[in-house]
């Protein structure tokens, strides 16, 4: 299998970006495999993701970063350089719930897409047998009113101890603090439990039943400050009609929630998706 590497960025909106990003790769002899690019208007400017066949290039891959910062600079470019040689380390955090930590710990091991799981973080031991079973190490980290200072430095620690490349929120049943957020901003992901931005906080599947509605749904989203309000990466939904009692939907919603989360962990490990403000572009 070809080594891939994959440029992604973001910049004011000008004429010959891309002009002058497949000249650079053409100028080393390198090959793109793949390219998609996107204006935002509102915004005034431009993403692109470029694919490059590795070994088709003139200079080793790992000299990639310092050839191209001139481009990157000439154009006042956000971006990022990612290569498939390397898998992404992604720790999984979980409370009592398993559907979606089961379904990431399945995905891992048939290597679905490339990601690596370092570790597991809970607040509870409920599936240290589980994850210790695939040969990941198990974290216990409670966390209390009294303790969740702590517990969340104690946690940021592992994340950097594990070199985390992602962080994911399989179900996990506490709110990150400010400081978590904005130290791994844009590096977080969640899966909520209903369609936001409707049903946000506590037992929407309630709310939803109290509404009447036919549809729910699930969203995967960056995790910010701001809760339940981070840029979305992915959504789906599910129909119901009025014999659903939010039990009835509860259980529907797990198998919806653990779609929509890998779609959307899927998406930010093949470097698909580019942070627009508080809105995402997502290159399919």
């Amino acid at each position: 299998m070809a080594r891939i590497l994959t440029l992604s960025f973001s910049c004011p909106d000008t004429s010959g970006i891309v002009a002058e990003v497949s000249a650079f790769v053409a100028s080393h002899g390198g090959s793109i495999t793949e390219a998609s690019q996107h204006t935002e208007s509102e915004l005034g400017r431009f993403f692109m993701r470029v694919e490059i066949n590795a070994d088709s290039l003139d200079f080793p891959a790992d000299k990639f970063s310092e050839l191209f910062t001139p481009v990157a600079t000439k154009f006042g470019m956000e971006w990022t350089l990612s290569d498939s040689a390397k898998l992404r380390r992604v720790i999984l955090l979980c409370s009592k719930q398993e559907h979606c930590l089961y379904d990431l710990l399945a995905r891992q091991v048939a290597q679905d897409f490339p990601f690596v799981v370092p570790c597991v973080i809970s607040n509870h031991e409920d599936h240290r047998k589980i994850v210790e079973a695939h040969g990941i190490p198990f974290h216990f980290v409670p966390v209390t009113p009294e303790t969740k200072h702590a517990a969340f430095r104690k946690m940021e620690q592992i994340f950097r101890q594990e070199q985390a490349d992602l962080i994911v929120l399989a179900r996990y049943m506490q709110v990150l603090d400010s400081e978590l957020c904005r130290n791994f901003a844009g590096k977080i992901i969640n899966i909520h439990h209903s369609f936001l931005p409707s049903f946000a906080g506590a037992k929407p599947y309630h709310q939803a039943h109290r509404r009447g509605v036919k549809l729910i749904g699930a969203t995967c989203h960056f995790v910010t400050p701001e809760l339940d309000e981070g840029p979305i990466v992915e959504q789906d939904v599910i129909r119901i009609d009025h014999s659903d009692t939010p039990e009835d939907m509860a259980h529907l919603g797990k198998d919806i929630e653990k779609v929509v989360l890998a779609r959307g962990l899927r998406a930010v490990v093949e470097d698909r998706v580019l942070l627009a403000g508080n809105k995402t572009v997502i290159f399919r």
